[in-house]
């Protein structure tokens, strides 16, 4: 009888947003609550809720649970806030558990992490909680980073027989997985008789958070050989695992069969796997194939042509979405900004524009897309500007501190970097990036002193375990300061095993100051963890070079060429009335190749009037010393720099992007270039920006 009554009600809630005269059953007015499927279908609900049940506890949580799925976790705050006070007294008293767990979960869901523990202590006291209780409670404590609190909570479930409770234990699992303890959660999965598709699923899910792809792939496959059907969420958690193609269309292949590949969800997260597997078609005829697109499918597409430095595809997708009529929300505009941040054909003008729209929307003052505006601006040469929109900002994160500390070490401000740092401390506590952002910054501004301190800082003052690219960090500051033989002590002690990153800074170093027997102990151990890098054969090649052993850089030549590997071509690209020109070395592909030339040997003049001797080190060998010269003036740097000064105004600025390090002669031209012209010339390569003025760069010649 009850069942026939309860289904119009709800009905009539959820369609027609009707609200009877008699007061509806609370239990029905519920469960319309939890169906409702937008703010504007629940907020008559909750009106409802008010008017017939002011104090219903249960009530309370319902809306704040729902308004906390449907995006407005402020709203369900404040509302079970006002439902705890009037709830207290009760709850005080109350042996009810399942009052309690109302509320802990509904400030579960809506984020309260630290109110449902605190919640939890005062009903230990009063109730006994149930198996409903741990789930939420568990999860809190997961989000919240506090283990501890989650191992006493552990260890209540236990004593009072609940732990083996496949909710709870998957709880268990799901908290010991985000918290580190791998371990532990894999011998609460293994122990388990009985797994339904969520164990399965968390234990993968774990694997995934702690960077355990192949196992949890591994997992993934157990799973499907032991007959229990995957969901739409396994399918969520285990596709970031995928990095090879033929993984990739297994899995789609697997999604097809348990027929979910209509799920727009799971086809978002296949854009984003064919993606990583460089099948950039195949994702873009994914995309092409969702029939009800959300803005995650136009997200993960732009990150995807992102990830593929696509700019103009990108930008074109944006643009594409307005013209629909479709507007971007946080994560579409970082998906642009950070396609303009890392691609080699952005623009200060693409950042500009993507700014604009960004001022111009409700994210303006969203921390996220700030930062990410921050890092484009940075990443496209305007140091100034990012400085401005940094100082000007109401709310800063972590990561907003670290990328202006680290734009700062890449723009050879290391001091100003040292400062920010030393300001954030006040306020914050600096993470594993925050070093890694300052001891680079440091490194390129030969700031050694101060490096140390900073380094020894990470465990004396912080607490925190330095990982290899801090001793990377550190051992590129020693070498680039001259110090190699510090640099290998300094290799020899670290308590882990060095990676490539620490081997390539030290054999960085020795290109800076030129050590054989340092360079080839690097270079060893470099080939034996990397073998398939071409540029540490060609690091070492010019290390060689340069110390005249030609018969042993001709040997690494060969080895490279018996190997199959080819050298990385460099090129420049240079900015120019918002408009991208790329050069390679000795190019004549441009309609102005004639001029560009003559110009050159010119300006070539010029600089070598005013002291420019050429650094024939960095030319081709075993040929004449004029032959040497005249190949250093076709590097694309240079003729990038002569099409930007023939086709710009006096006096302004031009910015070039090198794919490579720079030219140490090129560097050395440019700054003789900037002194005779009387230009400013921004230039960003693999590692940093040089900004060379009246002769001088930002790096101090120190890069």
């Amino acid at each position: 009888m009850y069942l026939r009554r309860r289904i119009p009600v709800v009905r009539a809630f959820h369609h027609c947003h009707f609200i009877p005269e008699a007061p509806p059953d609370p239990r029905a007015l519920a469960a319309a609550i939890r169906i409702s499927a937008s703010l504007r279908s629940l907020k008559p609900l909750h009106a409802a809720a008010l008017r017939h049940h002011p104090s219903d506890l249960l009530l309370s949580s319902a809306l704040a649970s729902r308004y906390s799925l449907l995006g407005s976790r402020r709203g369900a705050l404040h509302l079970l806030s006002d439902a705890a006070a009037d709830a207290d007294a009760h709850l005080l008293t109350s042996r009810d558990a399942f009052l309690w767990n109302a509320l802990i979960r509904g400030l579960a869901d809506a984020g309260a992490n630290d109110r449902v523990v605190a919640l939890y202590r005062r009903m230990r006291e009063l109730a006994r909680p149930d198996k409903f209780t741990f789930p939420p409670l568990l999860k809190a404590c997961a989000l919240l980073g506090d283990l501890e609190e989650g191992v006493k909570v552990h260890g209540d479930a236990a004593y009072l027989g609940l732990d083996s409770d496949i909710f709870v234990r998957n709880s268990l699992i799901a908290m010991y997985g985000k918290g580190g303890h791998l371990d532990t959660a894999r011998q609460l999965f293994d122990e388990m008789p009985e797994r339904n598709v969520v164990t399965w699923t968390t234990m993968i899910g774990a694997l995934v958070q702690n960077g355990h792809s192949k196992e949890a792939l591994t997992l993934f496959h157990r799973m499907l050989e032991e007959r229990v059907r995957p969901n739409r969420a396994t399918f969520l958690t285990v596709i970031p695992c995928v990095s090879s193609f033929d993984d990739a269309t297994a899995l789609h292949k697997s999604i097809i069969r348990h027929r979910l590949e209509s799920e727009v969800s799971v086809q978002n997260a296949i854009i984003g796997m064919y993606a990583r597997c460089g099948e950039i078609e195949r994702a873009r005829k994914m995309f092409d194939e969702i029939y009800n697109k959300d803005l995650a499918s136009w997200s993960s597409m732009i990150e995807a042509y992102a990830r593929k430095d696509m700019l103009e595809e990108a930008l074109k997708l944006f643009g594409n979405m307005g013209l629909l009529g479709i507007v971007p929300d946080r994560v579409t505009l970082l998906g642009v900004l950070r396609a303009c941040s890392n691609s080699t054909l952005a623009s200060l003008r693409h950042v500009h524009l993507i700014h604009g729209y960004v001022i111009r929307s409700s994210l303006v003052e969203n921390v996220m897309v700030e930062t990410a505006v921050i890092d484009s601006y940075v990443k496209r040469g305007s140091i100034s500007t990012a400085s401005r929109i940094f100082d000007r900002m109401q709310e800063r994160n972590l990561v907003t501190w670290s990328t202006m500390i680290s734009g700062y070490g890449m723009h050879g401000k290391g001091k100003e970097a040292l400062e920010l740092f030393n300001h954030m401390k006040g306020l914050l506590k600096p993470d594993h990036i925050s070093f890694v952002s300052v001891l680079s910054a440091c490194s390129h501004a030969g700031l050694v002193y101060e490096g140390w301190q900073c380094f020894n800082s990470i465990t004396t003052e912080f607490g925190l375990v330095p990982h290899t690219e801090h001793y990377a960090c550190m051992v590129d500051l020693l070498g680039r300061a001259g110090k190699l033989e510090e640099a290998r002590g300094f290799i020899e002690r670290m308590p882990i095993k060095p990676d490539c990153s620490v081997w390539g800074s030290l054999l960085g170093a020795c290109r800076i100051h030129p050590d054989a027997q340092i360079a080839e102990w690097a270079a060893n151990s470099l080939f034996e963890l990397d073998p398939e890098n071409s540029g540490r054969y060609v690091l070492l090649s010019n290390i060689y070079t340069s110390l005249g052993k030609i018969e042993e850089a001709h040997r690494i030549r060969i080895a490279m060429r018996k190997r199959g590997m080819k050298k990385t071509s460099g090129y420049s690209v240079v900015e120019l009335k918002n408009k991208l020109y790329k050069f390679l070395v000795g190019d004549r592909s441009n309609p102005q190749s004639d001029l560009i030339y003559r110009e050159l040997e010119k300006l070539i003049d010029r600089i070598k009037a005013a002291g420019y001797v050429p650094n024939t080190n960095f030319s081709l060998h075993d040929v004449e010393e004029e032959t040497k010269e005249k190949s250093l003036y076709a590097h694309s740097e240079k003729l990038a720099i002569v099409f930007g000064l023939i086709n710009s105004r006096p006096g302004s600025t031009i910015r070039i992007h090198k794919n490579l390090r720079i030219c140490g002669d090129c560097h050395t031209a440019t700054k003789y270039i900037s002194e005779v012209t009387k230009r400013e010339i921004v230039m960003r390569d693999s590692h940093r920006f040089h900004h060379f003025r009246e002769g001088v760069c930002s790096c101090g010649d120190y890069w």
